[in-house]
């Protein structure tokens, strides 16, 4: 039992957890990030079609970012700590 309480108070000791993002700022976050997420689909779509994706592929990659970050920042707005 010596090794939970030494344990116990270790974790007694310890700072609490700062997240690095305010969560003040999250809503607003989330809401720029999947914002640019849908702009970027949209131009996705109106970029001509070629047989060599070369403009598309960036385009999409930064879409996906952008929208994966947008989500996680949506769930944490919402209380859903992922």
């Amino acid at each position: 039992m010596s090794e939970y309480e030494s344990m116990k108070a270790l974790h007694n000791s310890l700072p609490p957890f700062q997240p690095l993002i305010s969560v003040a700022i999250l809503p607003y976050l989330a809401l720029i990030l999947l914002a640019s997420t849908f702009a970027l689909a949209f131009y996705l779509s109106t970029i001509p079609k070629t047989t060599i994706p070369g403009k598309e592929i960036p385009v999409a990659v930064t879409a996906s970012i952008l929208g994966g970050f947008g989500v996680v920042a949506l769930f944490c707005t919402v209380g859903v700590y992922v």
